[in-house]
Protein backbone atom coordinates (compact mmCIF):
# COMPACT_ATOMS: atom_id res chain seq x y z
CA UNK A 1 0.00 0.00 0.00
CA UNK A 2 1.20 3.38 -0.68
CA UNK A 3 2.17 5.85 2.29
CA UNK A 4 0.08 8.53 2.90
CA UNK A 5 0.21 11.15 4.85
CA UNK A 6 -2.84 14.02 5.31
CA UNK A 7 -1.56 17.68 5.72
CA UNK A 8 -0.54 18.71 9.53
CA UNK A 9 -4.09 19.28 11.42
CA UNK A 10 -4.57 19.99 15.22
CA UNK A 11 -2.67 22.66 17.26
CA UNK A 12 -0.34 19.93 19.08
CA UNK A 13 3.47 20.51 17.65
CA UNK A 14 4.52 17.00 15.78
CA UNK A 15 6.90 16.53 17.57
CA UNK A 16 4.22 15.95 20.46
CA UNK A 17 2.22 13.78 17.98
CA UNK A 18 0.97 13.24 14.30
CA UNK A 19 -2.56 12.89 13.61
CA UNK A 20 -3.13 10.10 10.39
CA UNK A 21 -6.49 11.42 10.04
CA UNK A 22 -7.90 13.22 7.47
CA UNK A 23 -8.98 16.90 7.25
CA UNK A 24 -12.72 17.18 6.87
CA UNK A 25 -12.79 21.01 8.48
CA UNK A 26 -14.48 22.29 5.21
CA UNK A 27 -17.49 19.62 5.43
CA UNK A 28 -20.81 20.39 7.99
CA UNK A 29 -21.76 16.98 9.96
CA UNK A 30 -22.23 18.13 13.23
CA UNK A 31 -25.63 17.80 14.35
CA UNK A 32 -27.55 19.41 17.43
CA UNK A 33 -27.49 17.23 20.38
CA UNK A 34 -31.11 15.97 20.31
CA UNK A 35 -31.25 15.32 16.54
CA UNK A 36 -27.87 13.61 17.06
CA UNK A 37 -29.39 11.67 19.95
CA UNK A 38 -32.18 10.09 17.85
CA UNK A 39 -30.13 9.08 15.07
CA UNK A 40 -27.62 7.45 17.11
CA UNK A 41 -31.06 5.84 19.22
CA UNK A 42 -32.45 4.98 15.51
CA UNK A 43 -29.17 3.38 14.19
CA UNK A 44 -27.18 5.99 12.63
CA UNK A 45 -23.61 5.11 13.31
CA UNK A 46 -22.55 7.85 15.77
CA UNK A 47 -19.20 8.07 13.74
CA UNK A 48 -20.87 9.46 10.45
CA UNK A 49 -21.81 12.73 12.23
CA UNK A 50 -20.13 15.05 15.18
CA UNK A 51 -21.90 16.52 18.34
CA UNK A 52 -21.69 20.81 17.83
CA UNK A 53 -18.48 22.07 19.50
CA UNK A 54 -19.80 24.83 21.48
CA UNK A 55 -17.10 27.41 23.54
CA UNK A 56 -17.03 26.30 26.87
CA UNK A 57 -18.53 28.49 29.48
CA UNK A 58 -16.20 30.83 31.59
CA UNK A 59 -17.82 29.13 34.55
CA UNK A 60 -16.70 25.67 33.73
CA UNK A 61 -13.09 26.69 32.05
CA UNK A 62 -12.60 28.30 35.58
CA UNK A 63 -13.40 24.64 36.61
CA UNK A 64 -11.28 22.71 34.45
CA UNK A 65 -8.17 24.70 35.38
CA UNK A 66 -9.19 24.44 39.46
CA UNK A 67 -9.31 20.75 38.25
CA UNK A 68 -5.83 21.02 36.79
CA UNK A 69 -4.44 22.34 39.87
CA UNK A 70 -5.83 19.71 42.29
CA UNK A 71 -4.88 16.66 40.00
CA UNK A 72 -2.04 17.59 38.17
CA UNK A 73 0.50 15.93 40.27
CA UNK A 74 -1.87 12.78 40.22
CA UNK A 75 -2.45 13.24 36.68
CA UNK A 76 2.12 12.88 36.33
CA UNK A 77 2.54 10.39 38.39
CA UNK A 78 0.07 7.88 36.39
CA UNK A 79 1.44 9.40 33.49
CA UNK A 80 5.00 7.87 34.61
CA UNK A 81 3.64 4.73 36.80
CA UNK A 82 2.55 3.64 32.72
CA UNK A 83 5.26 5.25 30.81
CA UNK A 84 8.10 3.21 33.18
CA UNK A 85 6.00 -0.08 32.49
CA UNK A 86 5.75 0.29 28.74
CA UNK A 87 9.51 1.12 28.65
CA UNK A 88 10.12 -1.64 30.65
CA UNK A 89 8.17 -4.02 28.13
CA UNK A 90 9.00 -2.54 24.98
CA UNK A 91 12.03 0.10 26.08
CA UNK A 92 13.44 2.75 22.90
CA UNK A 93 11.46 0.64 19.85
CA UNK A 94 7.92 1.93 20.75
CA UNK A 95 5.78 3.62 18.44
CA UNK A 96 2.78 5.20 20.49
CA UNK A 97 -0.47 5.29 19.03
CA UNK A 98 -2.88 7.04 20.48
CA UNK A 99 -6.68 6.53 20.39
CA UNK A 100 -8.17 10.10 19.41
CA UNK A 101 -9.28 11.91 20.63
CA UNK A 102 -8.93 11.11 24.57
CA UNK A 103 -5.50 8.98 24.24
CA UNK A 104 -4.12 11.72 22.29
CA UNK A 105 -3.23 13.89 25.22
CA UNK A 106 -1.95 10.93 27.25
CA UNK A 107 0.34 9.81 24.61
CA UNK A 108 1.96 13.14 24.44
CA UNK A 109 2.66 13.22 28.20
CA UNK A 110 3.92 9.57 27.64
CA UNK A 111 6.41 10.70 24.97
CA UNK A 112 7.25 13.65 27.04
CA UNK A 113 8.10 11.35 29.88
CA UNK A 114 10.36 8.70 28.43
CA UNK A 115 12.20 11.72 26.82
CA UNK A 116 12.69 13.57 30.63
CA UNK A 117 13.51 10.43 31.76
CA UNK A 118 15.15 8.73 28.90
CA UNK A 119 16.52 10.75 27.09
CA UNK A 120 14.40 8.81 24.23
CA UNK A 121 12.05 10.31 21.18
CA UNK A 122 9.83 7.80 20.40
CA UNK A 123 7.65 8.09 17.78
CA UNK A 124 3.72 9.41 18.81
CA UNK A 125 0.66 9.40 16.40
CA UNK A 126 -3.03 9.38 17.08
CA UNK A 127 -5.27 7.29 14.83
CA UNK A 128 -9.23 6.54 14.81
CA UNK A 129 -10.79 3.21 16.33
CA UNK A 130 -14.75 3.34 16.65
CA UNK A 131 -16.70 1.53 18.41
CA UNK A 132 -18.19 -1.59 16.06
CA UNK A 133 -16.42 -0.43 13.09
CA UNK A 134 -12.75 -0.84 14.55
CA UNK A 135 -9.46 0.72 14.27
CA UNK A 136 -7.98 2.58 10.93
CA UNK A 137 -6.25 -0.13 9.25
CA UNK A 138 -4.82 1.87 6.81
CA UNK A 139 -3.38 4.37 9.43
CA UNK A 140 -1.80 1.12 11.02
CA UNK A 141 -0.66 0.11 7.70
CA UNK A 142 1.16 3.31 7.36
CA UNK A 143 3.00 3.19 10.99
CA UNK A 144 4.07 -0.54 10.10
CA UNK A 145 5.58 0.93 6.92
CA UNK A 146 7.27 3.83 8.36
CA UNK A 147 8.87 1.76 11.57
CA UNK A 148 9.65 -1.41 10.25
CA UNK A 149 10.57 -3.78 13.34
CA UNK A 150 8.75 -1.37 15.79
CA UNK A 151 6.38 -2.61 18.49
CA UNK A 152 3.16 -0.51 18.73
CA UNK A 153 1.65 0.38 21.53
CA UNK A 154 -1.64 1.65 21.73
CA UNK A 155 -2.84 4.49 24.10
CA UNK A 156 -5.66 5.66 25.92
CA UNK A 157 -7.30 8.10 28.83
CA UNK A 158 -9.15 5.65 30.62
CA UNK A 159 -11.72 3.03 30.44
CA UNK A 160 -15.27 2.47 31.31
CA UNK A 161 -17.14 -0.65 30.34
CA UNK A 162 -14.19 -1.75 27.96
CA UNK A 163 -15.87 -1.25 24.74
CA UNK A 164 -12.64 0.42 22.62
CA UNK A 165 -10.40 -2.56 24.63
CA UNK A 166 -12.76 -4.79 23.35
CA UNK A 167 -12.96 -3.42 19.98
CA UNK A 168 -9.13 -3.07 19.89
CA UNK A 169 -8.96 -6.59 20.54
CA UNK A 170 -11.13 -7.28 18.04
CA UNK A 171 -9.52 -4.97 15.25
CA UNK A 172 -5.99 -6.88 16.11
CA UNK A 173 -7.65 -10.22 15.62
CA UNK A 174 -8.96 -9.48 11.93
CA UNK A 175 -5.83 -7.34 11.08
CA UNK A 176 -3.65 -10.81 11.68
CA UNK A 177 -5.89 -12.98 10.12
CA UNK A 178 -6.26 -10.05 7.08
CA UNK A 179 -2.18 -10.01 6.80
CA UNK A 180 -0.56 -12.22 9.10
CA UNK A 181 0.58 -9.18 11.08
CA UNK A 182 0.66 -10.13 15.03
CA UNK A 183 -0.46 -6.89 16.53
CA UNK A 184 -0.08 -5.69 20.50
CA UNK A 185 -3.90 -5.42 21.77
CA UNK A 186 -3.03 -4.36 24.75
CA UNK A 187 -4.50 -1.13 25.84
CA UNK A 188 -2.41 1.59 28.10
CA UNK A 189 -4.23 3.73 30.14
CA UNK A 190 -3.71 6.50 32.28
CA UNK A 191 -7.08 5.12 34.89
CA UNK A 192 -8.42 2.05 34.66
CA UNK A 193 -11.80 2.03 37.09
CA UNK A 194 -13.07 -0.73 34.69
CA UNK A 195 -10.39 -3.65 35.54
CA UNK A 196 -10.15 -4.24 31.68
CA UNK A 197 -5.95 -3.59 31.39
CA UNK A 198 -3.01 -4.58 32.66
CA UNK A 199 -1.15 -1.99 31.56
CA UNK A 200 -2.21 1.57 33.58
CA UNK A 201 -1.12 4.32 35.69
CA UNK A 202 -3.99 3.77 37.83
CA UNK A 203 -7.06 2.13 38.71
CA UNK A 204 -8.55 4.97 40.63
CA UNK A 205 -11.47 6.72 39.16
CA UNK A 206 -11.00 10.17 39.97
CA UNK A 207 -11.23 13.59 37.46
CA UNK A 208 -9.11 13.77 34.71
CA UNK A 209 -8.88 16.97 33.91
CA UNK A 210 -8.31 16.74 29.95
CA UNK A 211 -11.95 14.58 30.15
CA UNK A 212 -13.29 18.20 31.14
CA UNK A 213 -12.80 19.91 27.79
CA UNK A 214 -13.87 18.55 24.20
CA UNK A 215 -11.19 19.41 21.49
CA UNK A 216 -10.01 22.44 22.92
CA UNK A 217 -8.05 20.33 25.39
CA UNK A 218 -7.33 17.89 22.42
CA UNK A 219 -5.64 19.87 19.92
CA UNK A 220 -9.10 21.24 18.42
CA UNK A 221 -9.47 18.37 16.77
CA UNK A 222 -13.04 16.65 16.70
CA UNK A 223 -14.37 13.01 17.19
CA UNK A 224 -13.08 11.14 14.44
CA UNK A 225 -15.41 9.70 11.49
CA UNK A 226 -15.88 7.27 9.50
CA UNK A 227 -18.57 8.21 6.64
CA UNK A 228 -18.42 6.60 3.26
CA UNK A 229 -19.65 9.50 1.81
CA UNK A 230 -16.03 11.92 2.61
CA UNK A 231 -13.75 8.66 3.51
CA UNK A 232 -12.59 6.81 0.71
CA UNK A 233 -10.96 3.34 0.54
CA UNK A 234 -7.48 4.61 0.89
CA UNK A 235 -8.38 7.65 3.17
CA UNK A 236 -7.13 7.34 7.09
CA UNK A 237 -10.82 8.31 9.49
CA UNK A 238 -11.58 11.71 9.34
CA UNK A 239 -11.68 14.59 11.61
CA UNK A 240 -12.26 18.50 11.66
CA UNK A 241 -9.93 21.09 13.16
CA UNK A 242 -11.91 23.63 15.16
CA UNK A 243 -9.96 26.83 14.27
CA UNK A 244 -12.94 28.93 15.02
CA UNK A 245 -12.00 27.85 18.91
CA UNK A 246 -7.99 28.71 18.93
CA UNK A 247 -8.73 31.54 21.82
CA UNK A 248 -10.07 29.16 24.35
CA UNK A 249 -7.70 26.05 23.54
CA UNK A 250 -5.43 24.70 26.34
CA UNK A 251 -4.41 21.52 25.04
CA UNK A 252 -0.77 22.82 25.04
CA UNK A 253 -0.77 24.40 28.24
CA UNK A 254 -3.04 21.11 29.70
CA UNK A 255 0.15 18.91 28.85
CA UNK A 256 3.02 21.45 29.91
CA UNK A 257 1.17 21.79 32.92
CA UNK A 258 1.54 18.30 33.51
CA UNK A 259 5.04 17.73 32.15
CA UNK A 260 6.07 20.57 34.62
CA UNK A 261 5.45 17.69 37.51
CA UNK A 262 7.87 15.51 36.53
CA UNK A 263 10.39 16.78 38.26
CA UNK A 264 8.52 16.78 41.89
CA UNK A 265 7.68 13.09 41.93
CA UNK A 266 10.81 11.20 40.98
CA UNK A 267 11.45 10.64 44.75
CA UNK A 268 7.81 9.02 45.40
CA UNK A 269 7.65 7.32 41.72
CA UNK A 270 10.06 4.25 42.88
CA UNK A 271 7.74 3.43 45.66
CA UNK A 272 4.11 3.90 43.72
CA UNK A 273 5.35 1.43 40.83
CA UNK A 274 6.26 -1.11 44.24
CA UNK A 275 2.83 -0.01 45.55
CA UNK A 276 1.12 -0.97 42.18
CA UNK A 277 2.83 -4.21 41.52
CA UNK A 278 2.34 -5.39 44.86
CA UNK A 279 -1.56 -4.35 45.10
CA UNK A 280 -1.76 -5.84 41.34
CA UNK A 281 -5.09 -7.60 40.37
CA UNK A 282 -5.86 -9.40 37.15
CA UNK A 283 -8.35 -7.46 34.79
CA UNK A 284 -11.49 -9.18 35.91
CA UNK A 285 -14.09 -6.26 34.34
CA UNK A 286 -15.82 -5.64 37.57
CA UNK A 287 -16.30 -2.67 35.61
CA UNK A 288 -18.67 -4.50 33.20
CA UNK A 289 -20.54 -6.10 36.25
CA UNK A 290 -21.10 -3.06 37.57
CA UNK A 291 -22.97 -1.62 34.23
CA UNK A 292 -24.85 -4.81 34.14
CA UNK A 293 -26.30 -3.96 37.70
CA UNK A 294 -27.61 -0.94 36.92
CA UNK A 295 -28.80 -2.39 33.95
CA UNK A 296 -31.11 -4.36 35.71
CA UNK A 297 -31.71 -1.99 39.27
CA UNK A 298 -33.24 0.73 36.66
CA UNK A 299 -34.44 -1.46 33.47
CA UNK A 300 -32.49 0.02 30.96
CA UNK A 301 -32.40 -1.92 27.58
CA UNK A 302 -29.39 -0.62 25.53
CA UNK A 303 -26.43 -1.43 27.88
CA UNK A 304 -25.01 1.36 25.40
CA UNK A 305 -26.97 4.41 27.09
CA UNK A 306 -24.68 3.37 30.66
CA UNK A 307 -21.91 5.45 30.61
CA UNK A 308 -19.76 4.97 33.53
CA UNK A 309 -16.80 6.83 35.46
CA UNK A 310 -15.86 9.96 35.91
CA UNK A 311 -13.99 10.60 32.00
CA UNK A 312 -17.36 9.22 30.39
CA UNK A 313 -19.89 10.74 32.84
CA UNK A 314 -18.38 13.87 32.05
CA UNK A 315 -18.85 13.17 28.05
CA UNK A 316 -22.83 12.34 28.48
CA UNK A 317 -23.11 15.64 29.98
CA UNK A 318 -21.16 18.01 27.07
CA UNK A 319 -22.58 15.73 23.99
CA UNK A 320 -26.14 13.74 24.42
CA UNK A 321 -29.20 13.78 26.28
CA UNK A 322 -28.62 12.68 29.73
CA UNK A 323 -31.72 11.16 31.85
CA UNK A 324 -29.99 10.97 35.26
CA UNK A 325 -26.30 11.00 37.13
CA UNK A 326 -25.44 8.50 39.96
CA UNK A 327 -23.12 9.12 41.90
CA UNK A 328 -21.03 6.74 44.93
CA UNK A 329 -21.45 9.39 47.31
CA UNK A 330 -23.49 12.53 47.24
CA UNK A 331 -20.88 15.04 48.59
CA UNK A 332 -17.91 13.75 46.74
CA UNK A 333 -15.43 17.09 46.12
CA UNK A 334 -14.03 15.40 43.29
CA UNK A 335 -17.52 15.35 41.59
CA UNK A 336 -18.00 19.19 41.23
CA UNK A 337 -17.39 19.59 37.97
CA UNK A 338 -20.11 16.86 37.87
CA UNK A 339 -22.58 18.72 39.72
CA UNK A 340 -21.77 21.78 38.14
CA UNK A 341 -22.96 20.52 34.55
CA UNK A 342 -25.62 18.76 35.85
CA UNK A 343 -27.11 21.92 37.40
CA UNK A 344 -26.45 23.87 33.56
CA UNK A 345 -28.78 20.94 32.06
CA UNK A 346 -31.41 20.24 34.50
CA UNK A 347 -30.36 16.52 35.20
CA UNK A 348 -30.76 15.21 37.92
CA UNK A 349 -28.54 13.45 40.54
CA UNK A 350 -29.80 10.32 42.32
CA UNK A 351 -26.74 8.13 44.66
CA UNK A 352 -26.01 4.58 44.01
CA UNK A 353 -23.37 2.78 46.13
CA UNK A 354 -23.33 -0.39 44.13
CA UNK A 355 -21.01 0.44 41.34
CA UNK A 356 -16.83 0.53 41.46
CA UNK A 357 -17.12 4.26 39.85
CA UNK A 358 -17.35 7.56 41.61
CA UNK A 359 -20.26 8.42 39.12
CA UNK A 360 -22.37 6.89 35.86
CA UNK A 361 -24.01 8.82 33.29
CA UNK A 362 -27.40 7.19 31.82
CA UNK A 363 -28.19 8.66 28.79
CA UNK A 364 -32.28 9.34 28.19
CA UNK A 365 -33.54 6.47 25.56
CA UNK A 366 -35.28 8.67 22.82
CA UNK A 367 -38.81 7.04 22.76
CA UNK A 368 -39.02 8.13 26.74
CA UNK A 369 -38.83 11.67 25.20
CA UNK A 370 -42.49 13.60 25.24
Amino acid sequence: MKLKREAKMGSYSEQDVIFLLKDLSTITIEKETSEREKAIQSGVHYSEMLPIEYKPSAEYLNLFHESLETYKHKVAMAVSVVAEQIFERKGDKVVLVSLARAGTPIGILIKRYLAYKYKVHVPHYSISIIRGRGIDENAIHYMLQKHEGASLQFVDGWTGKGAITKELTTSCAAFYEKYGVQLDDELAVLADPGFCSSLYGTREDFLIPSACLNSTVSGLVSRTVLNREYIGETDFHGAKYYKDLEAEDVSNFYVDSITAQFDSLQETLPREIEAQKEEYKEPNWSGLQGVERIQHDFQIENYHLIKPGVGETTRVLLRRVPWKILVKERNSEHLNHIYLLAKERGVPVEVYEHMPYSCCGLIKPVEEEK
